[in-house]
């Protein structure tokens, strides 16, 4: 028997966990299947796609035992155990390449692959630079900027985020070309300087496994590899070889200003986009004394139009954005207020929070 008698939640809680990096759908049969290792501490899951890897360790005496290994499609196993009765007790038993799943009185029996065969991730991780930070810390952080990130873009280096450790700063940026998220956070220590640009799969991957704690997080770091220990997880994924664009030449410099509560601008931009054009998505900021007007306008010849008293007092300006981009960042904030600074009607515009300067976001302007 490879596990006999083990709680339903408790094969399926760590199945979960390494689970969504898999794909139906791979190059490599195996690559759709978990690997489930059985060792003297209790059994150890792993998935990969060849670029990310997952591994969670569950510690279980019970069914501690000699070292053997099965890998079996990671999908179906998991849709078995989530149809089971919650309080079911699951037994696993393998035989003649086959891995039987027993519950009461049901049966299912999945075609199996060689442990062997399971194609793990070589670690480079020899000189790594090492750092330390609170999951939630990071969560926080990560939500700030993972939206701004390209989507399958010719220029790879923009798939993803780049992280940057310098003494005690940690800075987290994403762009896509057509705005910018920056953020960063004070560390507890002081660290060498260390750039590498996460993809983009591994920041989602990595996002949906931190939780609201204390707890620590380790990143492990190389120029072509990086590690990243929690709680029984372990994640060790690729980074994107490519230059950056200089986030800090992007950041403009702007004297007009315009302090909105946050909650307001972002459901006014929500009512403006109903009518909004469905493929460009835009909608114009028309700025004078004390007052924004935001309009938008469909093929139909349809129009909203949202008033804001304001406390601005530049020149008259009339700017057109896609409206998806500025509810990204109104809704990855979590502060009262928000700062828009404007230049001219051709220039970029900067979203901050006012008094602190962790947090920046540029949005590139679109005809309308």
């Amino acid at each position: 028997m490879f596990i006999e008698k083990i709680d339903r939640d408790a094969l399926l809680k760590p199945l979960q966990t390494v689970i969504g990096i898999v794909e139906r759908k791979q190059p490599l049969p195996i690559l759709s299947n978990v690997l489930i290792e059985k060792n003297e501490s209790g059994l150890r899951f792993m998935a990969t796609d060849l670029e990310i890897q997952i591994t969670t360790q569950i510690k279980d005496t019970e069914q501690a035992g000699k070292e053997t290994a099965i890998t079996v499609a990671a999908k179906k196993l998991q849709d078995i155990l989530r149809v089971l009765p919650e309080d079911s007790k699951v037994s696993l038993d393998l035989q003649d390449n086959r891995l039987q799943i027993k519950v009461n009185k049901s049966r299912f029996n999945l075609q199996t692959l060689p442990a062997q065969d399971f194609p793990k991730i070589a670690e480079q991780l020899e000189q790594a630079g090492k750092i330390e930070v609170e999951q939630r810390q990071l969560k926080k952080l990560f939500g700030m900027v993972q939206y701004a990130m390209a989507q399958q873009d010719i220029r790879y280096y923009l798939n993803g985020v780049l992280l940057v450790v310098d003494g005690n700063n940690l800075k987290l940026i994403a762009t896509d070309g057509h705005r910018l998220a920056f953020t960063s956070a004070k560390l507890d220590k002081e660290y060498s300087k260390h750039e590498v640009i996460l993809p983009r799969k591994t920041v989602n991957e990595l996002v949906k496994l931190l939780t609201d704690t204390e707890d620590k997080i380790t990143f492990e770091l190389t120029d072509n590899q990086v590690r990243i220990s929690f709680s029984d997880i372990v994640l060790t994924s690729k980074v994107i070889d490519g230059k950056f664009p200089d986030y800090e030449r992007v950041v403009p410099q702007y004297t007009n200003h315009l302090t909105l509560d946050r909650l307001a601008i972002l459901q006014a931009l929500q009512r403006a986009a109903i009518l909004s054009n469905e493929k460009f998505r835009g909608v114009r900021f028309v700025l004078t004394e004390k007052n924004l007007r935001i309009v938008s306008s469909n093929s139909e010849q349809e129009e909203a139009q949202e008033d804001m008293e304001t406390d601005y007092h530049g020149p008259a300006l009339d700017i057109g954005f896609n409206v998806n981009y500025l509810l990204d960042g109104l809704n990855n904030v979590s502060e009262q207020s928000v700062t828009i600074s404007f230049g001219d009607p051709n220039s970029s515009i900067l979203i901050t929070v006012p008094g602190n300067d962790d947090f920046k976001y540029v949005v590139m302007p679109m005809r309308i």
